[in-house]
């Protein structure tokens, strides 16, 4: 997740804007960079890696600055993470920086344009087209109203974007615009600031301003103004931060992980973001496996460890639904043990957030020797296994601190549908609409993410009821199997007891014979409508424990009255389409383990013995 810092004000900007982005470095990022004014001109200096690489080159090649700078840490999405891709970016006559969050879409339109009219291009990214945008417009204008041209630029913009913009026409002003995309203002005494986090300008100040959406904001060391898109002015959500600087990394969570539970909306919309082209087909761009290669596909092969293989036992579920490709689900770790059957008619897709995972990577390269071709699902942009991979999807999940995974699960499963749907679509086992009608209820799911978060907190109740529980089990059919294993294992990861998951099929040749009075079990129940037949069997499972003395947690679309009378505690998600079902009844499960585990006194961000990458065998 990209970081961003402006400032202005009698402070050496230069000072300001690296201390801020240092502040920002718990984010993620692979490139950093800055531009101050000073002189008349305009000085830059960027580096693809740590910010102590752009140190060291500010301190070998030093930077006059004076009031007005912006940085820049960069996550990459279009182009490499390399010095000339990283931001800030410059217009061809060097007066004009720019740097940018987000996703432009039509880029590549506007792109083309600016080459036509003679704009010069060093860089592949998509920020580089707003800055020759903003220098284009400013002078068909014929004025240094830089304000006015970044509105004009923003209203030909599609997709989500923060940009921040300073030019040497303008001294003393940083311009700002942002849609679907976080912005915040400092305002300080004779200086002010902005940021993509309160983090990175607490410590000069605890006032803020709140963006909104498709606004742009003018600012100077004494004001800020904010208008819309169209130029006129609005008001401004302004409000104090009651934390301190050490507790603005978690924005003012106590953990990691209740930040990161809160994120999900929002990372789940940036894995799909862009992935749809204006004719409305899907376009994995960072895929690299051509449309041909996938044709070929006879069998994909899923590997991965611990929560990422449980996405990928939903991913069967899909790709076999949906392309009609056998698929099978490996643990990583186990895989190329077993002299698995590969061949160059062989998909293997390889499921890692941190792309360092040793088990998943030694897959990979097993793999790769046995001539089948791998796409990584992966979340950190230029990591091992991407790299050894024939194609990757990134989750643009952005950093995720705590070891436990939420929003990274999540992403991956919202990557996997995509790459289900992109099968389907190249080797033309769906119709269009079909295929259409799936990516308009995925485009829903940050909505359905955000109203099961909205509705939580007696989850949270029962979680803190349950502190002395011995032991709880888990329940699931069709995709809610692969639920009631990541439910389980978050209660294993964050609260250290017992916990297991069956599917429900299975209750009775066995795991029946563990129910006693009192024992809590959660049974994740799929839609009456999407699977009749599974619904009235599950209903039929909790009716069985229950009888035993199990106190029965049910969680269940809204509607579902059929289940009321067999549950203890009632747990609604919204009706969704089953298979798409698992985003939001993961949810729930998050939240109880996290809230448990707390009511234990653990530390749920770094729990015992675990590390977020396991990067040993």
């Amino acid at each position: 997740m990209c970081g961003i810092v402006g400032y202005v004000g009698p402070q050496p900007a230069l000072d300001v804007v690296v201390n801020g982005l240092a502040r920002l470095e718990y984010r993620g990022y692979d490139s950093a960079g800055v531009a101050v004014q000073g002189g008349g001109a305009l000085h830059t200096e960027k580096r693809a890696g740590k910010l102590a690489n752009l140190r060291q080159a500010l301190e070998n090649h030093p930077v006059e600055g004076d009031g007005a700078g912006i940085g820049h840490t960069r996550w990459a999405t279009h182009g490499a993470p390399n010095d000339v891709n990283a931001h800030p970016h410059v217009d061809n006559d060097h007066r004009l920086a720019v740097v940018h969050n987000g996703i432009i879409e039509n880029f590549a339109a506007l792109r083309e344009e600016l080459e036509e009219a003679g704009c010069k291009f060093v860089s592949e990214t998509d920020t580089e087209v707003a800055a020759h945008l903003l220098s284009t417009e400013l002078k068909r204008r014929g004025d240094r109203d830089l304000a006015a041209a970044m509105r004009a630029v923003c209203r030909r913009l599609e997709g989500a974007f923060t940009l921040v913009a300073t030019s040497v026409e303008d001294p003393g002003l940083v311009v700002a615009a942002r849609r679907n995309s976080p912005l915040v203002v400092g305002r300080g005494e004779g200086e002010n600031f902005l940021a993509s986090d309160v983090a990175a300008f607490i410590a000069h100040t605890r006032e803020a301003v709140e963006l909104g959406q498709d606004q742009v904001v003018e600012l100077r060391a004494d004001s800020v103004a904010v208008t819309d898109y169209d130029g006129a002015p609005v008001d401004v959500n302004e409000y104090h931060v009651d934390w301190d600087a050490s507790a603005a990394e978690k924005d003012g969570y106590e953990y990691f992980m209740l930040k990161e539970i809160v994120e999900q909306p929002r990372a789940v919309a940036d894995t799909l973001l862009g992935r749809v082209t204006a004719d409305g087909r899907l376009a994995l761009d960072e895929m690299r496996l051509t449309p041909q290669q996938l044709r070929t596909v006879e069998k994909i092969v899923i590997i991965a460890c611990g929560t990422s293989y449980h996405a990928g036992l939903i991913a069967k579920y899909a790709i076999e639904h949906w392309c009609r490709i056998p698929c099978e689900v490996e643990v990583a770790s186990e895989f190329r043990y077993r002299d698995p059957i590969l061949d160059q008619q062989t998909l293997v897709i390889a499921i890692s957030q941190s792309g360092e995972s040793m088990d998943t990577l030694m897959a990979v390269r097993y793999a790769r020797e046995q001539r089948a071709r791998v796409l990584a699902i992966c979340n950190v942009n230029g990591s091992t296994i991407p790299r050894e991979s024939d194609g990757v999807l990134y989750t643009h999940a952005g950093p995720e601190v705590g070891v436990a995974a939420t929003k990274t699960f999540l992403t991956q499963l919202a990557a996997c549908y995509l790459v289900g749907l992109y099968l389907a679509q190249v080797r033309r086992m769906k119709f269009d609409d079909e295929i259409d009608a799936v990516i308009g209820q995925l485009a829903t799911m940050p909505d359905q993410v955000e109203r099961v978060l909205e509705t939580v907190e007696p989850v949270r109740e029962l979680a803190r009821s349950l502190a002395d529980a011995r032991t709880v089990l888990f329940l699931g059919r069709h995709v809610g199997y692969p639920v009631a294993l990541e439910g389980a294992l978050k209660l294993k990861e964050l609260a250290y007891m017992h916990a297991e998951a069956f599917a429900a099929g299975e209750l009775k040749h066995g795991p029946i014979a563990l129910i006693e009075e009192g024992l809590p079990v959660v049974v994740v129940v799929p839609s009456p409508k999407g699977r009749g037949v599974l619904h009235d069997k599950i209903v039929s499972n909790i009716q069985e424990v229950r009888a035993r003395g199990a106190r029965t947690i049910v969680i269940a679309e809204e509607g579902d009255e059929s289940v009321r009378p067999y549950s203890d505690t009632l747990i609604e998600i919204p009706a969704v389409p089953t298979l798409l079902q698992p985003i939001v009844s993961t949810i729930p499960m998050q939240v109880f383990a996290c809230e448990l585990a707390l009511a234990k006194g653990n530390d749920v961000d770094q729990p015992r013995n675990l590390a977020k990458s396991v990067t040993v065998e």
